[in-house]
């Protein structure tokens, strides 16, 4: 019953909206995040066997020999006090991403990050390495062999070629969970929405969609989190994918982001410029040489000499005094500074000057 009166809502709520004029909507799902569902990190402290000698030298890394008396000496070799002197094996950081929900026994994919002086992991294989949480507890296991991208060479004389980054590998699958995240969705009484870009108007209208097709069941509490409750206590499942579904408006602020390094200038259509006059011009200086040869005549004393002579010229290029008209939309003010003949450069300081003259109506982010 419920589950037929979610669909038929949820019917009737996209014919409702896209009766609506067709503005830039986007789905639910696609501009907010499920509290609780979530990766987790995962870490662990390894060893790679099985390396072409170039692995660590355990003279210089103790750790490394440390690993090893005490992974031998797990498997019943006793080697403390002895001279262990290989290059085949490697301390490494493996790390791995848990997904939400991810049941026991399912795999995962895990990356090999060498910590000691190795040259490359390339052949290598990871022995079972324990991968815990920020708790402390082992959430999965990993042990495979490594995929590496790049690769290096050296000669004897001490030339060498190195491509990519051959101290860093993954290992498709490589991981196992050995313990599931304990999150039952299906027992909460409400679930809490988070906005990846968090905003007042649009928080509302995303209560606002719900409620138009569960009436009663959506609250924004602030401009990130908008409060869901199942209708009748049902299905939370059910709910939230008929939820997800949902389009909205999405309403962006007014802002003008810049990247200073890349002269990268990326605007939002809400951007107004009151009116302003800009003017932008270049200034030139010009030098140039040419040197001259004084040759004294047969009976005068003297030398051969080389007479620098100076040419300077100063010239300034760049349009007049130009307004852009108040109220100005971002196509407009894009369209004037354009007809200015600036460059991404100029442009930047263009923007930052119309915004410490209060005229560019928007908030200027550097990069």
């Amino acid at each position: 019953m419920f589950r037929s009166l979610l669909l038929s809502t949820a019917v009737l709520a996209a014919a409702a909206l896209a009766s609506s004029p067709a503005l830039a909507r986007s789905r639910v799902k696609d501009i907010v995040e499920v509290e609780g569902v979530r990766e987790n990190q995962l870490i662990g402290y390894g060893v790679v066997v099985g390396l072409n000698g170039t692995g660590d030298s355990v003279r210089n890394s103790p750790f490394t020999k440390q690993s090893l008396e005490g992974m031998l000496e797990r498997l019943g070799v006793n080697v403390r006090d002895q001279n262990i002197n290989t290059k085949n094996a490697a301390v490494v950081i493996v790390t791995a991403q848990l997904p939400a929900f991810a049941a026991s026994g399912s795999r995962l994919d895990v990356t090999v990050s060498a910590m000691g002086d190795a040259k490359s992991l390339l052949g290598g294989t990871l022995l079972v390495t324990p991968m815990l949480g920020a708790d402390g507890e082992a959430y999965a296991v990993a042990q495979g062999q490594i995929a590496v991208g790049g690769f290096s060479a050296e000669g004897a004389s001490g030339s060498s070629v190195t491509k990519g980054v051959p101290t860093s590998g993954r290992i498709s699958n490589g991981g196992i969970v050995e313990r599931e995240l304990a999150f039952r969705m299906g027992e909460m009484q409400q679930v809490r929405l988070s906005l990846r870009n968090p905003d007042f108007t649009t928080a509302r209208r995303v209560a606002e969609a719900v409620n138009a097709a569960f009436p009663g069941s959506a609250r924004a509490d602030n401009p990130s989190v908008v409060t869901l409750r199942a209708p009748g206590g049902g299905d939370v499942v059910g709910f939230l994918t008929a939820v997800e579904q949902l389009s909205v408006e999405v309403d962006m602020p007014a802002k003008v982001v810049i990247d200073d390094a890349s002269g990268v200038i990326v605007m939002g259509e809400n951007v107004r410029v009151s009116t302003v006059a800009i003017a932008q011009g270049a200034l030139t200086v010009s030098v140039q040489e040419t040197p001259a040869v004084s040759q004294p005549n047969e009976y005068a004393a003297g030398e051969t000499t080389v007479v620098p002579q100076s040419t300077v010229g100063v010239s300034e290029g760049g349009g007049g005094l130009r307004v852009l008209d108040g109220g100005a939309s971002l196509s407009s003010l894009v369209a004037g500074l354009n007809a200015l003949g600036v460059g991404p450069r100029d442009m930047i300081s263009i923007l930052q000057t119309i915004k410490a003259a209060g005229a560019l109506q928007a908030e200027i982010e550097v990069m």
